[in-house]
């Protein structure tokens, strides 16, 4: 179960069923709730808020009557799956009736049911999503040329090799030699995004039982596959320079581990890059206690030279997974995973029993933007729009304290005594304003530090990143005794 909790302001003139309802649709819009979660029982609920259970059960009703949570008789209340058919057939008819309309901006009709929630759409400073470019046009002129090329266009829409086929793992290659993890094709298989290439590594190289080390904030998407595996996840001490290599040492003795996911480039959500030096030293500790590294390289693709990855010091031990979700299109859906010539077989035997193949138009899509050069003209563009993302921030966070990389799209900033993280982010809500707190990264049962992500891409355009970071720096600056003046 999520730890993500409402919080209930003082002295509103607002029905608490309907605050309730409120907060968790803005949660669960905002991510700091993920589809498949379990929301807290009715008497949990209600002692942690000091409400009644019918007030929650008011809360959960209208929720799932919007269509943005399914009920499970004898099971408890779940976030649903905002695109799914399934989710809809699973809801009552009106729910799913509700959800009719909102096919392409998922949730739009749930808002509409719930007052004030729906007066205005937030500004989005949570969602972890590149900017638009030139990507759509792109597209167009592509899929022009693929219809024109009948020869290639038919061969598309045939079965094809489970790793992919022979042009699409050459530039598949090639983009992971870009991000400093050189290898040959054979040793390249594509998969449909970096988590579904994470979901098939995890499978092939553990077995439910077996312990994963993380570190102890990480990309959220490791801990919902750990628990579907019924891995161990356990998490690794972190600081600003990522993971402690002591800390891995010892935790590497004690539990005997299968595997170690990182992100050590441009670090989710912290932004930290890890040092050369500390790289090297994980690299001989997975040696050491046969540890396979599995490498997160996503971030690393908005960097001019990324440095040497884990995975390619580790010939036998190190697999690195990639996509272009973060740099260019997440709707293209297109993953590659670098892996030892031991684990290849292994790896692809989970794609065929899993899909088959990834889709071969959207890898065409891709190997002809790779090898053309309109990928690194993609990454230029995106990286200009950060740039100026980051210069809107400096100005309008000044005097506030945060860290983060010029080249990544996130701040992450601790938060000042006495700002809770939940109260802070529940206070921003109030104010139409979405962020990720650092309990969406914590990995197993560690505390989350009173900390939060801020996703510079994620608000529609300058003029609301600039309204929302206003916001965020006001709300700050008034601390928690400011929400309750009024």
């Amino acid at each position: 179960m999520n730890g993500w909790l409402p919080t209930l302001q003082r002295n509103s003139s607002e029905p608490k069923y309907q605050a309730i309802a409120r907060a968790y649709a803005q949660a669960i819009r905002g991510g700091q709730m993920l589809p498949g979660e379990k929301l807290p029982a009715h008497r949990l609920l209600a002692k942690k808020l000091s409400v009644t259970t019918g007030t929650v059960s008011r809360a959960y009703d209208e929720l799932l009557r919007c269509g943005m949570v399914i009920a499970r008789v004898g099971d408890g209340t779940y976030v649903a799956e905002p695109d799914t058919d399934a989710v809809t057939l699973a809801l009552p008819r009106r729910a799913a009736a509700a959800m009719a309309p909102a096919r392409e901006e998922p949730f739009a009709a749930a808002q509409k049911g719930l007052g004030a929630f729906g007066a205005g759409r937030p500004i989005d400073l949570g969602q972890n999503v590149p900017m638009a470019t030139e990507e759509a046009r792109l597209l167009g002129v592509t899929l022009r040329e693929l219809a024109a090329d009948e020869r290639l266009s038919g061969d598309l829409l045939l079965y094809q090799p489970e790793g992919g086929r022979r042009a699409h793992r050459e530039a598949g290659a090639r983009w992971l030699e870009r991000m400093n993890c050189p290898g040959p094709a054979e040793r390249v298989l594509v998969t449909q995004g970096a988590q579904h290439g994470l979901a098939c590594v995890l499978r092939a190289v553990l077995r439910p039982g077996d312990t994963i080390f993380a570190e102890a904030l990480s990309y959220p998407g490791i801990v919902a596959l750990a628990r579907q595996l019924r891995l161990n996840l356990v998490g690794i001490e972190i600081d600003d320079d990522g993971i402690v290599p002591a800390s891995l040492e010892r935790a590497c003795e004690l539990l005997a581990p299968r595997a170690l996911f990182c992100v050590p480039t441009l670090h989710n959500p912290t932004t930290a890059t890890l040092p050369e030096a500390r790289r090297a030293a994980i690299a001989d500790i997975a040696m050491r206690h046969n540890l396979v590294v599995i490498e997160d390289l996503v971030p690393a693709a908005l960097l001019d030279t990324p440095p040497q990855s884990i995975a390619a010091r580790l010939p036998e031990h190190g697999i690195a997974i990639s996509s272009l979700s973060k740099a260019i299109a997440p709707g293209l859906r297109i993953g590659y995973v670098h892996a030892p010539q031991d684990w290849v077989g292994k790896i692809l035997a989970v794609i065929r029993s899993d899909c088959w193949m990834t889709a071969p138009l959207n890898a065409e899509i891709a190997a002809r933007w790779i090898d053309g050069g309109e990928l690194e003209w993609l990454i230029s563009l995106q990286r200009e729009r950060i740039d100026i993302r980051h210069a809107i921030a400096a100005e309008v966070l000044e005097g506030i304290a945060y860290r983060t990389d010029p080249a990544s799209p996130h701040l992450w900033l601790s938060l000042p005594e006495p700002w809770r993280a939940s109260e802070f982010a529940a206070a921003l809500r109030q104010a139409g304003v979405l962020v990720k707190t650092a309990d969406s990264f914590v990995i197993g049962r560690g505390s989350a530090p009173h900390a939060v992500r801020v996703s510079l891409s994620g608000a529609a355009d300058d003029d609301a990143l600039r309204e929302g970071l206003s916001h965020f720096a006001r709300t700050l600056r008034n601390g928690p005794e400011g929400v309750y003046s009024a």
